[in-house]
């Protein structure tokens, strides 16, 4: 178990067995890696655990360089326990290297099927009980997929939970897949324009940039070819605080200057780091997945996000260019064809194809369960965020008893790391009753 020490903090590796598929104790078994965070010189006390549940779904917990971020506040009132999630950073991997060695995409696909949130929770029991003992309990911060996570937590073991702190991630729990893309489309299409009256040269740029990839067959740095629509997907990072502006100098920077026609390199080498799922396969996988219910909706997610996007025409880059309009970015959504473009997702194809089709998933929610609940909970709802609907979040906290919320539009979607702890201190005196 390795110990490390940083400025202000003490770390220490953590590594968990666990069954792949907890319905089978005695089936293939997989690890999973947390990373406990102390505060230097608090090490040796006895002070209580926080786990923290990170965004995703797929996304490997923070890599902390001291007390950074949201860890400052954490770490005066808890030892902090990061988790990779199962699949993600140091837990077994899933990528196209490993699942490879899975067989076939039909047995690809059954084991993907065990990565989504009742499985992370049940981890978590696992490692509750490794680290606490039985009767031990914990407090869980969940962000975004997180806070999916910690709704399942609170709906099937809350006898492992002290208090819930959730920031951006209040799921719908009566949302289907289709449901949830429904809602997104409009919220997407207000941060477009937005972002287009903050930057309104950005319109024309934009429109010669879809242009020229409606003209040329245009590859990434890395292989990946970049149509329209993977460039209209750029739009995801207009949901965090600073995404508009970050968007907006990629686009300034498109094209080789000198009033040639040839799109930079520099240009490329930023969205091939925004749209390559290398580092995050399972985020492309399962996304659409993390929405299945089947006693809410029986029958498949079918790509519903691609699928509802024809509902919403403003969003067609060759309408919009025989028009006079903006071009539209698309934001969380994954498509079929981000199979074909990506070479990190190219290989998982068949296997995304057969989870898309899959009809049977267990249910996420208790509804019964929130409405009797004792725990303590706090949640940071942000006011038109573009990624989980605010409509949905504010039923689901109406439906948990004795959550409490703050709804706020000081912060995007990526409150909790921006604050410098201002959000996780208001959750947790939400929690407690000091406000």
């Amino acid at each position: 178990m390795a110990v490390h020490r940083q400025p202000g903090t003490v770390l220490t590796d953590h590594t968990f067995d666990v069954p792949l598929d907890h319905a089978r104790p005695h089936g293939p078994r997989i690890e999973v890696y947390a990373r406990e965070v102390a505060a230097a010189g608090a090490e040796a006390e006895r002070l209580p655990w926080l786990l923290f549940l990170q965004g995703g779904p797929g996304g490997r917990s923070p890599r902390p360089i001291g007390r950074d971020s949201w860890l400052d506040r954490a770490l005066r009132d808890f030892r902090v326990l990061l988790l990779d999630q199962r699949g993600t950073g140091r837990s077994t991997p899933v990528s196209r290297q490993t699942l490879s060695a899975m067989g076939d995409p039909a047995a690809q696909a059954d084991h993907l099927a065990h990565f989504r949130a009742d499985a992370i929770v049940k981890d978590c029991e696992l490692i509750r009980r490794a680290l606490m003992g039985e009767d031990g309990r914990w407090s869980v911060l969940g962000q975004s997929f997180g806070g999916f996570c910690a709704t399942t937590y609170l709906s099937t073991a809350p006898g492992g939970l002290r208090e819930v702190f959730v920031t951006g991630g209040l799921p719908g729990l009566r949302t289907t897949a289709a449901d949830v893309y429904r809602a997104a489309y409009p919220r997407i299409e207000r941060k477009n324009l937005a972002h287009y009256a903050r930057y309104p040269e950005d319109a024309s740029a934009v429109r010669r940039i879809v242009r020229h990839l409606r003209e040329h067959d245009v590859h990434l740095p890395g292989g990946g070819r970049l149509t329209a629509e993977a460039f209209q997907a750029l739009g995801i990072v207009l949901g965090t605080g600073t995404g508009s502006h970050a968007l907006h100098y990629m686009i300034e920077d498109a094209f080789v200057p000198g009033g040639t026609a040839e799109l930079s390199d520099p240009f490329l080498w930023d969205v091939q780091r925004q749209l390559s799922f290398a580092g995050n396969p399972l985020y492309a996988v399962l996304h659409e997945s993390i929405y299945a219910q089947g006693a809410l909706a029986p029958g498949a997610t079918g790509w519903a996000a691609e699928r509802v996007r024809h509902e919403f025409p403003q969003f067609d880059a060759d309408a919009a260019l025989a028009g006079d309009g903006p071009v539209l970015f698309t934001g969380e959504t994954i498509h079929p064809w981000m199979f074909r473009n990506d070479p990190a997702l190219a290989p998982l194809r068949e296997a995304a194809e057969l989870l898309a089709q899959r009809a049977e998933w267990p249910d996420l929610y208790d509804p019964a369960q929130l409405a009797r609940n004792e725990v303590p909970v706090a949640a940071a709802v942000y006011h038109d965020d573009m990624y989980v609907d605010t409509a949905d979040s504010l039923a689901t906290a109406r439906a948990v008893r004795g959550l409490r919320t703050w709804v706020t539009d000081e912060y995007e979607h990526d409150g909790l790391r921006v604050s410098g702890g201002t959000v996780l201190d208001r959750l947790i005196r939400l929690a407690r009753g000091e406000l």
